[in-house]
């Protein structure tokens, strides 16, 4: 009696992490051995949140936050060259993007309990605290120094995507050859469907919820979308959205989703929140110098508008 192939499939299991839906699918033809691989991608991403957040008061970012404008601290060299890497991206993003951004007076309210607007002077003080440029770094040392009183660094913005990547790094390195890491929306994929067709994305207007208008491959590539659609106020016929631009205060108005393609999440998840913050000119034409970075915007209109490089597969 001939062996029979056994055939690949998917294996995927859903849970809360980093306060966050994760959905892990991996590829494989043993069903014992897809949820040892699941499981240790599960106990990466718990061990990146224990790093990372600002919540847990044992964690090296919340020491980091304890001592600003007091002494410098010493953290491990992944926690190190995470913050260094946000710091460009802050750069870059010529500061629509900044981790530091946890310092901010949260003052505007996006749960239907503001009335009025905040006055230009509150709104001012809300990010005095706020800039990457206060963050300083020692390479040689390994440690973080806030320079003002008060100031905060969390992760909100660059975490999800970096756990994702970190996550598929070691399922590669299990020699998983197939799988995506959805981090809430934030998806890393790599490989493709056991039939051999690439993963796909569904691109959606938050303008029709239920309605799909593009249908992206995804193949070793990272996608996150940022979006307004359900957080957001309106004051004298101006919609002001939940993500706020860290240098003024004052909440993004113009675009409405945001989805950015990268070959990382980490880079993908802070892009896709600066160029929100930036707006539609300015975000497209920055995506339009990065390498292998593509973009698909949604403003407040309805009107969709892409990088230079992305084909839209409309459906």
């Amino acid at each position: 009696m001939g062996l029979t192939a056994v055939s690949q499939q998917t294996y995927n299991r859903e849970m809360q992490l980093m306060g966050s839906t994760f959905e892990i699918t991996v590829v494989d033809d043993d069903a014992i051995q897809a949820n040892k691989h699941i499981d240790v991608a599960v106990a990466e991403i718990k061990r990146i949140e224990r790093l990372i957040s600002s919540w847990d008061m044992a964690s090296q970012t919340s020491e980091i936050n304890k001592n600003a404008g007091v002494k410098a601290v010493r953290v491990k060299k992944e926690l190190f060259q995470l913050i260094e890497r946000a710091k460009s991206i802050s750069k870059l993003t010529d500061g629509a993007f900044d981790i530091s951004y946890a310092s901010m007076d949260r003052i505007w309210k996006f749960d239907e309990s503001m009335e009025q607007m905040p006055s230009d002077k509150e709104i001012k003080l809300s990010v005095a605290k706020v800039g990457a440029k206060s963050i300083e770094l020692d390479a040689k040392n390994k440690t973080i120094f806030l320079k003002k009183e008060g100031m905060k660094i969390g992760f909100g913005a660059i975490g999800k995507g970096y756990a994702a990547d970190k996550a598929k790094t070691l399922l590669q390195e299990r020699g998983v050859t197939s799988g995506i890491i959805n981090a809430s929306g934030d998806m890393n994929a790599w490989g493709s469907q056991p039939d051999g067709t690439p993963w796909r994305v569904a691109i959606r207007n938050p303008m029709n919820k239920n309605k799909v208008f593009a249908l992206m491959p995804l193949q070793n590539k990272a996608v996150v979308t940022s979006g307004n659609y359900e957080k957001y106020v309106c004051f004298n016929g101006v919609r002001y959205a939940h993500i706020i631009d860290p240098r003024t205060g004052y909440p993004a108005t113009e675009l409405i989703s945001v989805t950015v393609f990268a070959p990382k999440a980490e880079i993908a998840d802070a892009l896709a929140t600066a160029v929100f913050v930036m707006g539609k000119e300015a975000g497209i034409d920055r995506i339009n110098q990065l390498p292998n970075i593509d973009c698909i915007l949604i403003d407040h209109k309805g009107i969709i508008s892409t990088s230079k490089n992305i084909e839209l597969n409309k459906i």
